[in-house]
């Protein structure tokens, strides 16, 4: 679980092929604040949905200088047809090795119909301008929650 990230401690660092061809760094953030989103499967409902939300608020976000980044284990390529399919402007960086999803936590065991199996726990961190983290979110109930997370990065701008 992603209670394993504490509090004010440095984020993670990562590297990850993104969508478009792009190389998504942490360290190309460096000063600013960073909301890492992570989700399980690109095109499912909820993950679109929470997609176009952090999408629709990229603006509000740019503007106390939060970048968005959404994070599954999805390919590079899947990620271009899932921003395509629906006019995302969002960086979506793929970690098919799973590296960078166990070190934020949030590759864990689940369940569903009894079966137990690997996946992403959906999860956003909100990474300071200092790279340390400011807050942590498990167990992302999409709805309301790009709203919150902006709300937090608001209050780190201050």
């Amino acid at each position: 679980m992603s209670s394993t990230l504490e509090l004010g401690a440095p984020a993670p660092d990562f590297e990850l092929p993104g969508a478009g061809g792009e190389t998504v760094r942490l360290k190309d953030f460096a000063g600013k604040t960073v909301v890492l989103y992570f989700y399980p499967k690109d095109d499912t409902s909820g993950c679109t949905k929470e997609a176009i939300e952090f999408n629709r608020l990229k603006g509000a976000f740019a503007a106390v200088g939060a970048e968005i980044v959404g994070v599954s284990p999805d390919s590079a390529a899947s990620h271009d047809k899932f921003r395509a399919k629906h006019g995302l402007d969002l960086a979506l960086a793929a970690d098919e090795s799973k590296a960078m999803l166990e070190a934020y936590g949030v590759w864990a065991q689940k369940s569903m119909y009894g079966r137990k199996y690997m996946g992403v726990e959906r999860t956003t961190v909100l990474i300071g301008p200092d790279g340390r983290i400011a807050r942590v979110w498990d167990k992302v109930k999409v709805a309301g929650h790009a709203e919150e997370v902006l709300a937090a990065a608001k209050a780190l701008h201050v």
